[in-house]
């Protein structure tokens, strides 16, 4: 006996889930999607292996196109032909550990890179 495929959320659904949780991603071409901005291949490569890392363990792959400054990270559960819950917390869990720096008022014990353009890899937001 098979599982039921998981069902596609409504357009309107994810785009309220993702204005409410995650703003900087957008629903487009029936796939959530977000570009990052890098400073450089090594921050590219940076965030990739990132994400390669976040979707195996999440066993959930999105589709990744790379570039020397900028990083397109793309979500969809083929099997349900849509956005399920799957896609939105996994990109929920990308945009926290991409988007985290050190040396924040509540996680000060970790320097973070120094303000120097040499070791800049990630445009935050």
């Amino acid at each position: 006996m098979t599982e039921p495929r998981e069902k596609a959320m409504a357009e309107a659904d994810v785009v309220a889930w993702l204005a409410a949780n995650i703003p900087e991603w957008r629903l487009e071409d029936g796939w959530i999607r977000r570009t990052y901005k890098t400073n450089s291949w090594k921050g590219t490569l940076m965030v990739v292996n990132t994400v390669g890392h976040l979707a195996e363990a999440a066993w959930h792959h999105p589709d990744i196109t790379a570039s020397y400054a900028w990083v397109e990270v793309r979500l969809m559960t083929h099997s349900a032909k849509g956005i399920t819950d799957k896609d939105l917390f996994l990109a929920k869990k990308i945009e926290e550990v991409v988007q985290w720096q050190p040396g924040s008022e509540t996680d000060n014990t970790l320097e973070g890179t120094p303000k120097d353009p040499r070791f800049a890899y990630i445009k935050y937001d």
